[in-house]
């Protein structure tokens, strides 16, 4: 399965989080650090859920990039 990230900037360190497993995040000092981060995380949260017996999430987020006019 392939889940879609969000990775954003702040001013202290970069964050990720997983649209589709709700509560799965990361942070790191760079892009770099907070991927490898989030994919811990997604790992770990895939573990939770099938331990808890639940049915794992399908993934549904659509990642795109318009073109748009500035």
């Amino acid at each position: 399965m392939r889940y879609a990230i969000v990775v954003e900037k702040t001013e202290r360190n970069d964050s990720a989080y997983v649209p589709d497993l709700s509560g799965c995040v990361a942070t790191g000092q760079t892009v770099e650090e907070v991927e490898n981060e989030i994919r811990t995380s997604i790992r770990l949260h895939i573990e939770g859920i099938r331990e808890d017996g639940l049915t794992l999430p399908q993934p549904v987020s659509i990642v795109e990039y318009p073109e748009v006019a500035a």
